[in-house]
């Protein structure tokens, strides 16, 4: 696939493609003898893992680091696991702080319409 095409497929720019390859979250994609990306499927699993992981709001570098790791082989399982289970804490504390800031949403929509009417009324 060429780089518009896995741009496309994945909502991404191509420039943010670039980008990640450069600063080694994707492998060296291969090349065709023009020099146009070719991604392989392999590389799109890699685009796919990696929106994913920055979807869930994991940085950039936390990225680099995982992928760094992985490609040290089967001893780095560990410190790969260790940082995704830190990652994890990070995000099941972002949930916490939303749901709490749900409940107060909801909390100010439970008879908003009788509470208005009632501050309204007082503005005549």
């Amino acid at each position: 696939m060429t780089i518009a095409e896995v741009a496309k497929k994945y909502e991404l720019t191509a420039d943010t493609l670039r980008y990640y390859e450069r600063i080694g979250l994707l492998p060296d994609v291969a090349r065709t003898a023009g020099g146009i990306r070719d991604y392989s499927e392999s590389d799109c699993r890699w685009v796919e893992y990696i929106k994913c992981m920055r979807s869930a709001g994991i940085s950039v570098e936390t990225l680099v680091e995982y992928v760094s790791l992985f490609r040290q082989g089967t001893d780095t399982i560990p410190a790969r696991k260790k940082l995704l289970l830190e990652q994890r804490e990070q995000i099941v504390a972002r949930i916490e702080e939303l749901n709490a800031v749900l409940a107060r949403l909801n909390w100010k929509l439970d008879g908003y319409e009788e509470r208005m009417l009632h501050y309204e009324e007082r503005l005549k």
